[in-house]
């Protein structure tokens, strides 16, 4: 597991997300933000057990 850090795209807060790293490819997972507790579509690649792309957004009818 490696944590990451990053913005949520709703509130703006900084957040924290853990992304499994055991298995290389490109993943896709829902995580709600700890903060606002809204659902972020975050997709990522992994190589050589480290995350090597990361890419969040929201998703659609969960804005305000």
């Amino acid at each position: 597991m490696e944590e990451r850090f990053i913005v949520c795209p709703y509130c703006r807060e900084h957040i924290s997300i853990l992304l499994d790293t055991g298995v290389e490819g490109i993943y896709n997972i829902i995580d709600d933000c700890e903060v606002c507790c809204r659902p972020i579509d975050i997709t990522y690649g992994v190589e050589n057990l480290e995350v090597i792309a990361l890419d969040y957004r929201t998703i659609e009818g969960n804005e305000f």
